[in-house]
């Protein structure tokens, strides 16, 4: 008696799969994303024509190869241990994953131990064929392409950083995208009123805190507020006031002075995607790239700690300095915080 296959149908587009222009805006088109039901359609045949019982599908849209943190994935595998499937049916083994230590790890190892039959239809492998010698040589190409790509994409950004472009998502407090180069930084004249204001008073003498109670008391729009409304985004989950590090950030910020500062983080690896900090010597770093808002020398003594009107800081003040100095120059970190 034959047994009775229960198909999980899984299927992945991610931002790997989309063109480069598409990966550089973070987006897949719609377009891209009707492929998505094209595998769908092609496997649930292929489950018919197999005479398998079609149970579930499940579907990741714009998660990469490298990354298995993926919930349609992990909804399968759940799904594979209650036993609701016993087959996971996938068109190629790239979608299933590019990481070839992990898709080893999966087909070797979890999905027999879970009891789950795998067919790749693409590829013609199934692991109870004879047909498996193929399956690791194509992970290996699968986790070379992600590496490829990932190395052309960081290549082309920092092409774009070293010419002095704006690649990051959003604008500094202060300053908007140019209407006519999205890479090109101009002044928001209300903002850039509120970031002077703030310079102003921290060159009085006025601390941190003090700048950002005052901002709140006159009912100043917070950065993140601001910034959603002119967007015409939902603001009731952004920051609604003003805090001591965001004041702080902001005049630590060397785009204020018009300093075009990037390539200042990166990432572990082309599968790991942890943000760490880079050697200051790596830094891409533009001078007089876009229109200041305050002067070189406003810039230079908010950041060194001292104000026209304070004194000299004591070595507690000035350790505490010290602290902020490498993160709170980071340009627009306080936006995306």
């Amino acid at each position: 008696m034959n047994k009775l296959y229960k198909v999980g149908i899984y299927c992945r587009l991610s931002v790997d799969d989309a063109s480069n222009s598409a990966k550089a805006r973070n987006y897949i088109p719609a377009d891209e994303s009707v492929s998505i039901e094209n595998q769908r359609e092609l496997l649930s045949k292929f489950a018919m024509l197999n005479g398998w019982v079609e149970t579930k599908t499940y579907c990741d849209d714009g998660y990469s190869g490298g990354n298995f943190q993926r919930p349609g994935f992990l909804e399968m595998l759940e799904d594979a241990r209650n036993g609701i499937i016993n087959l996971i049916l996938v068109k190629d083994l790239s979608r299933l994953g590019r990481d070839f230590v992990e898709v080893g790890r999966y087909t070797d190892v979890v999905f027999p131990s879970l009891g789950c039959r795998f067919v790749s239809v693409l590829d013609c492998l199934d692991s109870e064929g004879d047909n498996t010698d193929m399956l690791h040589f194509r992970s290996l190409m699968n986790d070379y392409h992600l590496r490829d790509l990932s190395s052309k994409i960081k290549s082309v950004l920092h092409s774009k950083k070293a010419s002095g472009q704006f690649i990051s998502a959003y604008a500094p407090y202060g300053y908007r995208k140019s209407a006519g180069d999205k890479h090109k930084l101009v002044i928001d004249e209300y903002a850039a009123g509120i970031v002077r204001r703030i310079y102003d008073m921290r060159l009085a003498g006025t601390a941190y805190g003090q700048i950002a109670a005052a901002l709140n008391r006159e009912g100043i729009t917070s950065p993140r507020v601001y910034w959603s409304q002119i967007n015409g985004k939902d603001s009731c989950k952004a920051a609604q006031l003003w805090t001591y590090a965001t004041v702080k950030t902001i005049l630590h910020n060397e785009v204020y002075k018009g300093t075009l500062v990037m390539n200042h983080t990166g990432t572990r690896s082309y599968k790991d995607h942890t943000q760490i900090g880079k050697p200051e010597t790596e830094w891409i770093r533009h001078e007089a790239l876009h229109e200041a808002i305050v002067t070189a020398e406003e810039w230079k003594t908010t950041y060194s700690g001292r104000s026209t009107t304070s004194p000299a800081p004591t070595p507690a003040m000035t350790n505490t300095a010290t602290i902020w100095t490498r993160s709170s120059t980071t340009p627009m970190n306080w936006l995306l915080s």
